[in-house]
C-alpha cells in the first residue's frame, strides 16, 4: 500500500509540475489548448489558423485587453487587487463575477480544465505567475488570441473567429467587429458575433469606447525588460 501511495504521489507531482516544465518552450511554436485536444480526442471538429500578433489587426488585442483584463500590461499574472475585491464581495453575499486575468485564462486553456473549481483555481494562480515570469507579455497575448474559443463549432483563435463571424481575415477587422468578438468571450456557444443579441451589442458598444483608451506600448516595454 505504501508503495502504491508513493507511486500515486509521484504521478500527481509529475502532472502538477509538467506545465511549469513546458511553459519555457511556449516562447515558440503554436501551442494548442486542452479543449482543442479534447475535441480532437473525441472526433469533434477543430478549426484554428494560427496568426502571429503582427498579423492580427491591432484593434483586436487592444479591445480584448479592454474587455477582459484592463491591467494586463502592468500586473504579474494575477490582479491581486481585483482578487481582494472579489473576495470581499463574496463575503458580503454578492454574486461573484469573473476575475481571471488574460494570463490566468492562458494557464487554464493550455494546461487545466474549464468550469468553476477551487482546485483548478489553486493550480491556476501560481501557474499564471510562472507564465508571466517566463514569457513576454506580447507572447502571452499572442497565445491567448490563438487559443481562445471563438465559435460554437470548434472555432479557435482570432482568425477562425473572424472568418466565422464576418467572413474576413482577423487582419482586416474594424473596431466594431473587434468589439463584437470580444463581447462573446468567454462563451461563444451561447453568444454570437455574427448575429449579436441586444446584450452582446451593448457590451460591444462599451468595448469600442474602452479600446480607444488602451495602449499596448507598456506591454511592449515589459517584453523588452
Amino acid at each position: 500500500m505504501k508503495r502504491l501511495l508513493r507511486i500515486l504521489f509521484l504521478a500527481l507531482l509529475v502532472v502538477v509540475l509538467l506545465p511549469y516544465a513546458l511553459t519555457p518552450f511556449y516562447r515558440f511554436g503554436q501551442p494548442v489548448s486542452t479543449l482543442m485536444l479534447a475535441r480532437w480526442a473525441t472526433g469533434q471538429p477543430v478549426q484554428r489558423d494560427w496568426r502571429d500578433l503582427g498579423q492580427i489587426a491591432d484593434i483586436l488585442p487592444r479591445t480584448v485587453v479592454a474587455a477582459e483584463d484592463s491591467q494586463f500590461c502592468t500586473h504579474q499574472g494575477v490582479d491581486w487587487d481585483l482578487m481582494q475585491q472579489l473576495l470581499e464581495e463574496a463575503q458580503e453575499g454578492e454574486v461573484v463575477r469573473g476575475g481571471s486575468t488574460i494570463t490566468q485564462q492562458v494557464a487554464k486553456n493550455l494546461f487545466l480544465w474549464h468550469g468553476r473549481s477551487v482546485v483548478r483555481k489553486a493550480l491556476e494562480l501560481p501557474l499564471a505567475v510562472w507564465i508571466e515570469f517566463v514569457l513576454p507579455k506580447q507572447r502571452i497575448l499572442e497565445i491567448y488570441l490563438n487559443i481562445a474559443e471563438w465559435g460554437p463549432n470548434g472555432q479557435f483563435g482570432a482568425e477562425a473567429g473572424a472568418q466565422k463571424a464576418f467572413g474576413k481575415s482577423s487582419a482586416r477587422l474594424a473596431p466594431r467587429e473587434a468589439a463584437l468578438m470580444a463581447a462573446i468571450l468567454p462563451n461563444p456557444r451561447v453568444r454570437s458575433a455574427q448575429n449579436p443579441s441586444p446584450g452582446v451589442r451593448r457590451r460591444a458598444s462599451i468595448y469600442v469606447a474602452r479600446a480607444r483608451l488602451v495602449s499596448l506600448a507598456e506591454c511592449r516595454r515589459a517584453g523588452r525588460s
